[in-house]
């Protein structure tokens, strides 16, 4: 019996996300910031790039945006604390993005987890939205796709900045959508 192939292609895997592609952020008054590495500035910054474009495509007043480079992406999450601190109600979002690239060493694999757990561990203390936006590659070339970059014969990949962007914007809106829907579930019962 021959098993069928549950290979999901990469627009259906992002078919969920299609809906954000609608988001309004013209009515924000607290700033998205936006905190990248220095290292792999080439990926990062094309990153950024497609970050902030999303942001003022969904709306996002640019003066609204905050760009803060810090050294790498070990001290990705204390910049975040530093810029959540004022919380929910001054800043709508912290965007954490840079890259990591394995390389011959354990480095990679204890820099990933502390990156990872750090920023989870702001958004979590604080309140604010803190989206993870570091690639954890294995080579250059599969940073570069993911920042939308061309690599050899192959047209460009997808530039998941612009993911990270709606993904802040969603998180930034979900407490007043949630007060909403449970002051109606609250109404009506």
């Amino acid at each position: 019996m021959a098993s069928q192939s549950t290979s999901t292609s990469f627009e259906e895997k992002m078919a969920g996300l299609k809906s954000m592609e609608t988001l309004n952020l013209s009515g924000f008054t607290k700033p998205v910031v936006i905190l990248s590495t220095m290292w792999n500035l080439d990926v990062v910054s094309a990153l950024v790039d497609g970050c902030r474009t999303e942001l003022l495509r969904l709306g996002m007043p640019e003066r609204l945006i905050v760009n803060i480079q810090v050294p790498g992406a070990f001290e990705l999450p204390s910049a975040a604390l530093e810029a959540a601190k004022a919380g929910p109600d001054a800043v709508a979002a912290v965007i954490c993005i840079g890259v990591l690239i394995k390389g011959s060493t354990m480095h990679f694999e204890y820099i990933s987890d502390a990156v990872s757990h750090g920023i989870m561990r702001v958004g979590l203390d604080t309140g604010v939205p803190t989206i993870f936006g570091v690639l954890t590659c294995l080579t250059d070339d599969q940073a570069r796709e993911r920042a939308g970059i061309a690599i050899g014969e192959g047209g460009p990949g997808h530039n998941h900045g612009i993911d990270w962007a709606r993904t802040a914007g969603r998180m930034a809106l979900l407490p007043e959508e949630t007060a909403k829907a449970l002051g109606a579930a609250t109404a009506s019962a």
